[in-house]
């Protein structure tokens, strides 16, 4: 004889019911935004946590009553996902995945606590390939905004502690922010430029056909090429096997894949705009006519603000917590700005 459910029961079951239903409509959300083997996979994460959800109604049954509001998070994810679907959304969705409650819980079932095993898994790979598309351009906007922000307050903080009139501060502020933006793009362009002409050095020429056709068969020199690039001497000979017998007709080898690391000048643009979006922010209160402690305050603020909104956004791609990320990007930045800020004290006592 079964034993009706009590208060706590019902109120836990109907919380992981609302959960899989959110969870399910974020996954199709994201399908909604995808084509291809991406839809394919998400709408199947969206079929699995319907049989979860399922499962909490067949235990509900007649308590199960309107559907409650799920989790603040949750909530978060199915705004983000129906508006901009992006890799940001799948970041979020590993880590909800990784908290799931079923492996303690009796009344889930072992298969529905793999299934979330699983499926973070599965969603931090495609949260992987969202970063992998991300790489290099953005790469580039969210440190050059980071390398801005700390290295201008710095400045402005020192100058500022030196005792230096407002004005000079200012524009030394402006002259950090455009010597930094240049250099970092140059040194982004050269950065990118090089390692995509390294790659090309690197890439597997084809081997012409008609040179192909006269190798001697029984030494199989083309064999040695496949080994090179990798292959093992069976798999080697095997793929020079077929394509001298002309089953083949690509005589080459295919490419390993690698990463994009997008192109020279789009990072370089990149980084120039974002370190000068960066640097801009500690300039601000000086521009403004702020002077004194006043401006230092304003300055330190707003550049707090940017430099955990930072910090969120590289934990979020990194699929670490976005608030020790932006706790560690502030403390760092505060670091290096509150070092020049007691140089810069000195050196206005030693010259007075």
């Amino acid at each position: 004889m079964t034993t009706s459910p009590d208060a706590r029961e019902i109120r836990r079951w109907r919380r992981y019911l609302a959960a899989e239903r959110a969870e399910a409509a974020v996954y199709r959300d994201l399908a909604s935004r995808r084509t291809g083997e991406e839809r394919e996979i998400l709408l199947a994460l969206a079929t699995a946590e319907k049989r979860h959800e399922d499962h909490w109604l067949t235990l509900l049954g007649e308590h199960a009553g309107r559907p409650l509001a799920t989790d603040p998070r949750t909530r978060l994810l199915g705004f983000l996902a129906r508006r901009f679907g992006s890799v940001f959304v799948l970041a979020l969705a590993q880590r909800a995945e990784s908290r799931s409650p079923y492996l303690d819980d009796a009344d889930a079932t072992d298969t529905m606590a793999a299934d979330e095993a699983v499926h973070e898994e599965v969603v931090r790979a495609l949260a992987t390939r969202g970063r992998q598309r991300l790489s290099g351009t953005f790469r580039a906007a969210v440190f050059g905004a980071n390398d801005g922000l700390v290295s201008n307050l710095a400045l402005v903080l020192g100058m500022s502690a030196a005792g230096l009139p407002n004005a000079v501060v200012l524009l030394s502020g402006v002259a950090g922010l455009l010597a930094g933006a240049l250099s970092m793009a140059a040194g982004e362009y050269v950065s990118v430029r090089s390692q995509l002409e390294l790659e090309n050095a690197a890439a597997h020429g084809p081997i012409a056909t008609d040179s192909v056709t006269h190798l001697d068969v029984n030494e199989n020199e083309l064999a040695l090429v496949y080994r090179a690039r990798g292959m093992s001497s069976e798999d080697a000979e095997l793929q020079a096997a077929e394509v001298l017998s002309g089953r083949d007709a690509q005589p080459q080898a295919a490419t390993i894949a690698h990463n994009p690391i997008g192109s020279a000048v789009g990072a370089s643009a990149s980084s120039f705009m974002f370190f000068a979006s960066g640097a801009v922010i500690p300039v601000l209160p000086y521009l403004f006519g702020a002077e004194g402690l006043t401006a230092v305050f304003i300055a330190s603020a707003l550049v707090g603000v940017a430099l955990l909104i930072t910090g969120a956004i590289v934990g979020l791609l990194s699929g670490a917590s976005p608030l020790k990320r932006a706790l560690r990007q502030l403390a760092i930045g505060y670091g290096a700005a509150a070092a020049t800020y007691l140089l810069g004290l000195l050196f206005g006592v030693s010259v007075g």
